[in-house]
């Protein structure tokens, strides 16, 4: 009798986790991330209330500006394709689950590596300036100048968002705001 009690309790506890686990999948799959497309609409639209544009305006401004962020997308979805294309053994800093082991890249690999990202930015360069002119057609240069200052903020926010969520996974489970504070013990005067 008593060791079937234990069984029970048993299955009634694994039964309790499975729909514990279940709940919190389906509580993942619904939040999930907005396509590059959706995106890219997000921004557009983000960068017409920026500049305070008119209907007018703002029709002619978010197709083009729309293939801007797509030609920008594309320039760096090919250096990271690029950047897979290393040897065996070698894999990405950023991905890699302990950064203290570092991969050994030759020189030539590493100078191969240099030349690549002087392309990417040769060809970001005259993605921008080949779409200043484009924007010069609808804008004000104070305006397009707000399109690069807005962009250099969202990309230094991005980097901070990562980093705090990449400093998060690194202490999981440590909240400072649950640590109890000690305080020294003060000499006791008489």
């Amino acid at each position: 009798m008593k060791k079937s009690m234990y069984v029970l309790l048993a299955v009634l506890f694994i039964g309790s986790q499975m729909t514990l686990s279940a709940q919190n999948k389906a509580d993942r799959t619904g939040k999930q991330r907005p396509t590059q497309e959706q995106m890219i609409q997000l921004q557009s639209s983000q960068m017409v209330k920026a500049l305070m544009l008119d209907d007018a305006t703002a029709a002619k401004f978010t197709p083009v500006y729309t293939r801007y962020l797509e030609e920008l997308r594309a320039c760096r979805v090919m250096n990271q394709a690029g950047r897979g294309n290393r040897p065996s053994g070698v894999r990405n800093q950023t991905t890699e689950a302990k950064p203290a082991v570092k991969p050994v890249l030759t020189d030539a690999e590493v100078e191969k590596q240099i030349k690549e990202q002087f392309a990417q930015s040769r060809k970001i360069l005259d993605i921008r300036e080949k779409y200043y002119n484009e924007f010069r057609k609808l804008l004000t240069p104070k305006q397009i100048a707000k399109i690069y200052q807005t962009e250099r903020g969202n990309a230094d926010k991005f980097k901070r968002e990562f980093s705090q969520r990449k400093q998060g996974k690194a202490r999981q489970g440590h909240n400072p705001a649950h640590r109890r504070q000690v305080q020294p013990a003060q000499p006791q005067q008489q």
